[in-house]
């Protein structure tokens, strides 16, 4: 679990997560980009995405969105796959076999006077999380996320 404070209204922080055209600024590791072959937030809608490391390749993932409550709360679960979207393991994914095949991420979006409170957890061991680089990686997404947060009211 971790949890973050944006310079921002609760709708803005959400419409990040939310519009590719946001979400593509800020949502993948220090040097790394994403890219979306599809999108539909909306509860039942997916997504099909690829991140881009130029060290590890890339690393293809898809979700569904299972709740979407604007500007209050989203739930969606990640999947290894590959490009065509077919679910695959842990190792063909590049992960360790400790990495779980689906993760189910949730985040809340609650207002404090001009500013939101994120609070992300994921299904994934926190240990596990922090020896693959993705819990330090949440860290640098956010400060990117608030640099494009304060920019863009």
């Amino acid at each position: 679990m971790i949890t973050h404070l944006f310079n921002a209204p609760p709708a803005l922080v959400f419409d990040a997560w939310t519009k590719p055209e946001l979400l593509k600024n800020w949502y993948a590791p220090d040097g790394c980009t994403i890219d979306f072959k599809s999108i539909t937030v909306k509860e039942g809608g997916e997504f099909h995405s690829c991140i881009h490391d130029p060290v590890h390749g890339d690393c293809w993932i898809k979700g569904i969105y299972q709740e979407v409550l604007f500007p209050e709360k989203l739930v969606f679960s990640i999947i290894l796959s590959n490009e065509q979207g077919d679910v695959v393991t842990a190792n063909e994914a590049g992960k360790t076999e400790n990495w779980p095949q689906a993760i189910v991420t949730t985040v809340t979006f609650t207002p404090i006077g001009q500013q939101t409170k994120v609070t992300l957890h994921q299904t994934v061991a926190e240990a596990e999380a922090k020896k693959s680089g993705a819990y330090q990686s949440w860290f640098s997404m956010f400060d990117r996320l608030n640099d494009i947060l304060t920019n863009h009211q």
